[in-house]
């Protein structure tokens, strides 16, 4: 920036009211300091013009500033109203003010509605923006108010470690934000030490009072909650009356409530009584020194919470107005101080103890620090704010329409032996399910099948779900670019070139998509199993029959007839048994749960299965589960026939493991545990060295084909491509 060297850095500072000038006023007598290097300016605006809150413009001018602008803004009313039409107000003057000044940079502060207004007229007018004490959190509207004004702020004047950390959470550049401390600590820690402290406390309270003997009360309505906040106030004034010591009360910030707040103090008469002295205000180093030596301090002013803290004097603070705020241990919080013995037993606790000093709002440097800051200013770097943006979990919601509901699926199964139907949401979860036993006929099919996707595109709408789009898993070869079942198994009869898109699309208005089981199971796998990030592997499903799906590079094998991945026909022999596809020697003639429990009837009726220790109702009938029982519990035949088929199916996926050469086989179905150990058993016995360490996991999927068929359409339903 060398064009810049001699050209002095004009800064403004506005200040609007006793509490921020209080914070501003040691940071414009820095600027003021070093005239070689800094223009001043002083904007003053909001309550410091107005009668009632003491004139306090009058302070600035003592302090020997020269006022550059006086704007009146306040729309009197003190309601919600009037402060949104006093932020209006500000934003007709101030643009002609900034315009005459021209400044290089705005200081602002805090978190007043007049801030509010500067922020945005300097923001939209180009004008940098230091704001001072942003990133703090206090529990009241003034939050929303704060993160607003730091939004459009170019740089930032923080308090607290934890404020930096909240404003770097908030995108904010970490550059362009400086840990500086409370400006007002540079006067707290050097003036507290004054040597007429006593004087200005009997100035105020009366010759009597005694030091560390007397209360200082500061009570602003929390404006999200005006009724309760005037409740809090009376039920304050009553627990001071009660309390009984000497106790200076300061009239409440312009707010909404302000003046029912005033109201109640007159009532109960607290400005005619002798232990009370009701003031509007008081020159902050005075009240410094009050604060200091107190022997406590009671409301929700951020002073309690802030300033005070610097002495160790006890604080007692009301309500949620600072909740969120840092605080030494000098503070208890009231938070619901809904009667007047908790306020009273408050103050028991509290009232003239001390309590160590606290750094955590500043050690007295803030100043120096900002001045150093103001240095480093480049003007000819680009005025346009950049957001440092983390790191985000992927968005579940991708547009408006979704963020009040959930993205869903409906997912259907058609299996050997059932309809299912499922809403399933964009995490995987399944919200709702319908069984049915799936139909012997394809008209009647058909029927039972978009009755039941009609039934739940109704459901969903109360539970509150948006279905994208219908995807359908079901046995056979499928054409999934035409929605089309090309063969069926012998499973499901009157199932051959069907097209399940044209119906159900034109029936429920939804795109559908298509794909046979085994795929399913695989990109189940992929987006909510094991498969998550894998770019290779295979599923394999070992239930009634036998099937599975290949994933590689993150994509399902097809082959040019659909016909690829039809793991369940890989044959391990030139003989063995004949397949249900009619052929023999097929993986799904030794190892499906119809293979085993066909094997299992042979041994029953040869009364080879029943074994020592095995219950058998007569009645029921032989399963795949009475030969592993039967198995484990010693019999050698059963044994033999289990053996068999885990090195069938073993060797089978051996074959696999040779073309595809996939990272990870995913067992699915529901003998997937069973077999999982001696299948990784036979890839180390018999697999190429190369691939004997692939392997091999049983699923955690509860429902793999309805979440494969969900997981069609929220992966492309989302990315609007069909």
């Amino acid at each position: 920036s060398g064009k810049n060297v001699s050209k002095r850095l004009r800064v403004c500072v506005a200040t609007c009211n006793r509490a921020d000038y209080s914070k501003l006023a040691p940071i414009m007598f820095g600027i003021k300091s070093h005239p070689e290097e800094f223009d001043l300016e002083v904007v003053v605006l909001g309550s410091h013009l107005i009668d009632d809150y003491g004139n306090t413009f009058r302070m600035i001018e003592q302090d020997d500033f020269d006022i550059g602008s006086k704007l009146h803004t306040i729309v009197r009313g003190e309601d919600e109203a009037a402060m949104v039409e006093s932020v209006g107000l500000a934003l007709v003057k101030l643009p002609d003010v900034l315009q005459r000044l021209r400044p290089d940079i705005l200081v602002i502060h805090g978190d007043r509605f007049d801030a509010l207004a500067l922020a945005t007229a300097a923001a939209l007018m180009n004008i940098r923006i230091l704001h001072v004490e942003g990133g703090e959190v206090s529990g009241t509207i003034d939050d929303s108010i704060r993160h607003a004004i730091s939004k459009l702020a170019h740089y930032h004047a923080c308090c607290t470690r934890m404020a930096e950390q909240h404003l770097i959470a908030m995108c904010e550049d970490h550059s362009r934000i400086l840990l500086a401390g409370c400006p007002s600590y540079d006067k707290l820690l050097s003036t507290h030490h004054r040597e007429d402290y006593m004087d200005i406390i009997k100035s105020w309270l009366g010759d009597k009072v005694q030091e560390y003997d007397y209360i200082v009360a500061l009570q602003h309505p929390v404006t999200t909650d005006i009724q309760k906040s005037i409740k809090i106030y009376e039920l304050m004034l009553d627990a001071l009356l009660s309390f009984n010591k000497k106790t200076l009360i300061l009239f409440p910030n312009i707010d909404a409530g302000s003046k029912e707040m005033v109201r109640v103090m007159r009532k109960k008469g607290i400005e005619q009584h002798p232990n009370f002295r009701a003031v509007k205000h008081i020159p902050f180093e005075q009240f410094i020194q009050l604060v200091c030596r107190a022997g406590c301090m009671i409301g929700n002013s951020s002073c309690g919470v802030r300033e005070a803290g610097a002495f160790g004097t006890p604080v007692i603070n009301l309500g949620t107005r600072q909740t969120g705020r840092e605080t030494g241990e000098n503070v208890l919080h009231v938070r619901d101080a809904d009667t007047q013995n908790k306020i009273y037993h408050a103050l028991e606790l509290q009232f003239g103890k001390r309590y160590p000093c606290s750094k955590i709002y500043g050690d007295g440097n803030a100043v120096p620090r900002i001045i150093k800051f103001l240095r480093t200013i480049d003007l000819d770097e680009p005025l346009q704010k950049t957001f440092c943006f983390p790191p985000v979990k992927d968005s579940i919601s991708q547009d408006i329409d979704h963020i009040l509901e959930t993205q869903s699926a409906l997912a259907v199964d058609l299996g050997g032996t059932n309809l299912r139907v499922a809403i399933v949401c964009m995490r995987g979860n399944i919200v709702k399910k319908y069984t049915q036993p799936n139909p012997k006929t394809y008209e009647a099919r058909m029927q039972l099948l978009l009755k039941m996707c009609v039934d739940a595109m109704r459901d969903a709408v109360g539970l509150n779900c948006r279905i994208l789009g219908v995807g359908v898993s079901t046995g056979g070869r499928v054409n999934p670019q035409e929605g089309v079942v090309l063969h069926s198994t012998k499973l499901i009869q009157e199932w051959s070139s069907v097209d399940l898109r044209t119906p159900i699309s034109d029936a429920l208005h939804l795109p559908v998509w298509v794909d046979n089981d085994g795929n399913c199971a695989a990109l189940a796998e992929r987006k909510f199993g094991h498969g998550k990030g894998v770019e290779n592997f295979v599923t394999v499903i070992t239930g009634t029959g036998i099937g599975g799906g290949i994933i590689h590079h993150n994509e399902l094998v097809y082959g040019t007839t659909f016909c690829a991945a039809e793991l369940g026909h890989i044959m391990v022999s030139l003989e063995g048994p004949e397949c249900s596809c009619g052929s023999r020697g097929c993986i799904e003639a030794y190892a499906s749960g119809m293979a085993l429990q066909r094997e299992a009837k042979r041994l029953h009726d040869e009364d080879l299965l029943k074994v020592e220790g095995m219950e058998m109702k007569l009645s029921e009938p032989i399963t795949a589960g009475h030969l592993i029982n039967a198995a484990r519990l010693g019999n050698s035949k059963a044994d033999a026939v289990l053996n068999k088929a885990s090195t069938a199916l073993g060797v089978g996926i051996v074959n696999i493991l040779h073309i595809v050469n996939p990272t990870l086989v995913i067992l699915s179905g529901v003998l997937a545990s069973y077999y999982q150990a001696p299948v990784q058993r036979i890839i180390s016995e018999r697999a190429l060295f190369s691939a004997q360490s692939i392997k091999v996991l049983t699923s955690e999927l509860e429902e793999p084909a309805l979440l494969g068929a969900a997981s069609m359409v929220l992966d492309y339903a989302t990315r609007r491509i069909y």
